[in-house]
């Protein structure tokens, strides 16, 4: 059996001396392992770096074989941020999230499309929002989908501040405020088309979609926890966060 498909570099890991079990996100065959021998050696470690743009052939003498990977490099989109820590941490949330979440052979077309809008979206500032819409497209793609279209408890249309926990759908500001402490912030930024997030809204937005992601989708892997890369990552959005705060003139 053969296929051929553009792929994006989920992770790579060393199998025996030199070779490699590497993941890729592709347009047509989902989440996808093959085996890339010699992928852990110093000629084509480079070419398996989380986030790479690839054109692969897969290639197994029978479906349910783990197979092999022949990929020639699109684009080098790690190299890109080695110097540049924020986006280097996103891009590796990004690709340990998908890598995590996604079930193996299943074509998920939206979430593939998203990633490749994230990858364009990383050399711009608006990346983090990007990123954080992507996560929402990868809860929806799942079937765990938040609802912002209305409040939950009344109806209404305006003023929606916080997301219930429970049903993942909004509520408004005061239908919120009896039970504050137990429902989650919804930053205004996600309830507005071509809004971007400032660094405290970012690191809200991913403190909601990291709960419904513990809840629906890590919880159930072997280690119930999320990926150390999306841990690292929200930690670095929330001294971003801290620290742009601490720049701003008191009132």
């Amino acid at each position: 059996m053969e296929w051929h498909d553009d792929g994006i570099v989920l992770a790579a890991r060393k199998h025996g001396e030199s070779s490699a079990i590497v993941t890729l996100l592709t347009a047509e065959h989902g989440r996808h392992l093959g085996l890339v021998r010699g992928g852990a050696g110093r000629r084509k470690r480079g070419l398996f770096q989380p986030g790479n743009r690839v054109r692969a052939t897969w290639r197994a003498r029978l479906a349910e074989h783990l197979g092999s990977y022949g990929c020639e490099l699109l684009e080098a989109v790690s190299a890109e941020w080695l110097d540049d820590a924020d986006r280097l941490a996103g891009l590796s949330a990004a690709c340990a999230v998908a890598d995590v979440a996604l079930p193996e052979r299943e074509t998920h077309r939206p979430v593939y499309d998203g990633f490749q809008v994230l990858l364009d979206a990383i050399r711009t500032e608006a990346w983090p929002t990007v990123y954080v819409k992507w996560e929402l497209g990868l809860l929806q793609e799942l079937g765990f989908g938040l609802d912002f279209r209305c409040c939950a408890a009344t109806g209404a249309t305006e003023d929606l501040t916080h997301v219930s926990p429970k049903s993942g759908r909004a509520v408004s500001a005061a239908a919120a405020e009896p039970y504050r402490q137990s429902l989650l912030a919804l930053p205004p930024f996600l309830l507005e088309s071509g809004a971007t997030g400032g660094p405290g809204e970012i690191a809200e937005a991913l403190k909601l979609t990291g709960y419904f992601l513990d809840r629906h989708v890590f919880a159930q892997t072997k280690s119930g926890l999320a990926p150390a890369a999306r841990q690292r990552w929200l930690e670095r959005a929330r001294r971003r966060s801290g620290a742009r705060a601490g720049r701003e003139p008191a009132a």
